[in-house]
């Protein structure tokens, strides 16, 4: 028999990262592909946010390394399930170097949404806290309301520790707020933002 989500209560995603965003000004953001990106653009565009466009698994690998090249910024990782799932094999890494200030945000609503919501392995039985706890990532948990985003935003802030967070999301689909698909514009935009020249 195939297993669902946990029963009880979801938050609404878009709800949740404009509350997490409005609570962590100074971080710099790293977005999956698609609805983590409109949602972080929809609640805080800035220059620290870094929006991944076409390249599905490989947010939680660009903020390990923003991570370990900025140790005294919070690095934040807003994605989805059915992403992190595919770069999976990255929280390994993670749990090895154990990035004191990186956190993962995983918006999980069981499902793919970009490629017409079918079903995810977080909804057929993968339990991505307990993927994250095997790879060493011991301050792993699940969230399901909108108040938790306080919880979250503080362990963002304190820096004491690699992070991951399953956030139970609903499957509603938000307007899409689309930031630019410009990929030299937010390069270099996010290199201003730490200090770097453009190239």
């Amino acid at each position: 028999m195939k297993k669902t989500l946990p029963a009880g209560q979801r938050v609404e995603r878009r709800a949740f990262v404009s509350q997490l965003m409005q609570q962590i000004p100074d971080s710099l953001v790293i977005t999956g592909l698609g609805s983590p990106s409109y949602d972080v653009f929809a609640a805080a565009d800035r220059p620290g946010n870094f929006y991944l466009w076409g390249a599905m698994g490989g947010s939680t690998s660009m903020g390990l390394g923003l991570a370990l090249a900025q140790p005294d910024r919070s690095v934040v990782v807003v994605t989805g399930d059915g992403e992190q799932l595919m770069g999976v094999g990255s929280l390994a890494t993670i749990g090895a170097r154990q990035p004191s200030n990186l956190t993962i945000v995983i918006l999980d609503n069981g499902h793919y949404g970009e490629t017409g919501m079918q079903r995810s392995h977080a909804s057929l039985g993968t339990d991505l806290v307990a993927v994250a706890k095997g790879f060493g990532i011991n301050n792993a948990f699940t969230v399901d309301s909108l108040q938790a985003a306080e919880k979250v935003a503080a362990q963002i802030k304190a820096r004491d520790g690699v992070t991951l967070v399953r956030v139970l999301i609903d499957t509603g689909e938000p307007p899409r707020a689309l930031p630019s698909r410009d990929g030299v514009y937010i390069k270099n935009r996010f290199r201003s933002e730490l200090g770097l020249m453009p190239f």
